[in-house]
This record gives structure tokens, C-alpha cells and sequence, in this order.
């Protein structure tokens, strides 16, 4: 019974961090694709204004203040990718100890586990066909 706890913990274990790094690729990407929006933002209102040229006094604040946004978000979304494959390490990681464990219990359980089953399946096999 302590060895079924412990492969449950172990999944747990396993299952939360690969939520934790798809959590990360879903917070990456829509950083990527807020990031391309502003883009298209700014570019816009550099062309209604006439003046792409960030250091001319005359340009867009609303330009300027999107560029900085999409900065900041393309400097998460680069620390982020540096946490997801600190992420993937980790999940890497509870999946071999998770595999350890099963391969503990198997072992513990012997051969006889899948002759048991194999009887049984045979057992129903003939049950139904002697019906």
C-alpha cells in the first residue's frame, strides 16, 4: 500500500510540473503575440503620423509608450523561456523518478501479477465461449 501512495504522489508530483511548464509556454506565447500586436499598433501610428523616427520631437506618444510595452514584454517573455527550461529540467525530472517508482512497484509485485491477469482474460475466454 505504501508503494501505490507513493506512485500517486510520484504523478502528482510529475503532473504539476508539466502544468507549471505548460503554464510558461502559454504565458510566452501570448507575451510573443501582444508583443506583435503593438507592433502593428505602432506602425500604424507612425504612418498616421508621418514620422518614424523615434528621437524627433514630434513623434507619436502613444508610438513611443507602445514601444516600450512591447520591450518589456519581449524582455519577459526572454526571462520566461529561461524558466521553461528550468521548467522542463524539473518535469524531466519527476517523470524518471516517477518511472523509478512504477518500475519498484512492478518489481514488487513479482511475475505472478501478469500470469494472474492472463488466467483471468483465458478464464472469461473460455466462460464465454463454452456460452
Amino acid at each position: 500500500m505504501k508503494l501505490d501512495t507513493a506512485i500517486r504522489l510520484k504523478r502528482f508530483q510529475a503532473e504539476e510540473k508539466r502544468r507549471h511548464f505548460v503554464q510558461i509556454e502559454t504565458m510566452i506565447s501570448d507575451f510573443d503575440r501582444m508583443a506583435r500586436e503593438l507592433d502593428r499598433e505602432i506602425e500604424a501610428e507612425e504612418q498616421r503620423a508621418g514620422i518614424t523616427d523615434a528621437q524627433h520631437f514630434a513623434y507619436p506618444t502613444y508610438a513611443r509608450a507602445a514601444a516600450t510595452r512591447r520591450d518589456n514584454l519581449r524582455r519577459s517573455a526572454d526571462e520566461l523561456k529561461q524558466q521553461l527550461d528550468e521548467a522542463r529540467a524539473l518535469w524531466d525530472a519527476a517523470v524518471e523518478e516517477l518511472k523509478k517508482v512504477e518500475a519498484l512497484g512492478e518489481r514488487e509485485r513479482g511475475p505472478e501479477a501478469p500470469v494472474e491477469i492472463v488466467k483471468s482474460v483465458a478464464g472469461r475466454a473460455r466462460a464465454s465461449l463454452a456460452m
